[in-house]
């Protein structure tokens, strides 16, 4: 069975079970939020590995987090599949076509009311990936395994806007996984059972 038919097999065994789901619902916004898409990138290898991107310090938004290849959904985009692709392809220069996809999952709901569908792919192991300048500032793999096993994940909390605030951490080398990326993480591994 290839690692696209496992995965697919997975999802679709927990399709319409209550799982444990993780979301950023701290501050409703009212209707429906920004819609957004996002390319969880799987790579077909024995050990799996997730493709995940550092965004600058210079960016305005979200300088330095670590983050899928994603982005809001466009007008021109048909849906969520195709905004997270056309997003792969500008952030790291991943060809839509290279992108076997397995499904999405449910919707990320972030404090700054986007409403984020995960999209997840399967893609051949060394791909060329080539950060965007502006965009990105590194993209590497890390083991699926590894960001998947709870015992890797922590919360930490902070004061925000004059509340407490606790998110998911996971930590690999020296590189933190945190908040929306993290969370939604969380909601693979659940959907997955591995």
């Amino acid at each position: 069975m290839s690692l696209a038919e496992r995965l697919r097999a997975s999802l679709s065994a927990t399709e319409g079970h209550a799982v444990p789901f993780a979301n950023d619902m701290r501050r409703a916004v009212a209707g429906p939020g920004t819609p957004a898409a996002v390319l969880i990138a799987v790579t077909d290898r024995p050990e799996p590995g997730l493709i995940l991107t550092q965004r600058p310090d210079t960016m305005r938004h979200h300088a330095g987090q670590v983050a899928f290849p994603g982005g809001r959904v466009d007008p021109g985009d048909a849906d969520a599949v195709a905004a997270a692709l056309r997003e792969a392809e500008e952030e790291v220069e991943l060809a839509r076509s290279a992108v076997e996809i397995v499904g999405s999952l449910d919707p990320y709901r972030t404090i700054t009311g986007y409403d984020i569908v995960p999209v997840l792919g399967v893609i051949a192991p060394d791909l060329p990936l080539v950060p965007h300048v502006r965009e990105v500032a590194d993209v590497f793999e890390v083991p699926l395994a590894h960001v998947l096993d709870t015992a890797n994940h922590g919360t930490q909390t902070v004061m925000f806007e004059g509340s407490q605030r606790t998110y998911i951490e996971i930590m690999w080398g020296q590189r933190r996984i945190w908040g929306a990326t993290a969370a939604m993480l969380v909601n693979l591994g659940a959907r997955l059972k591995w």
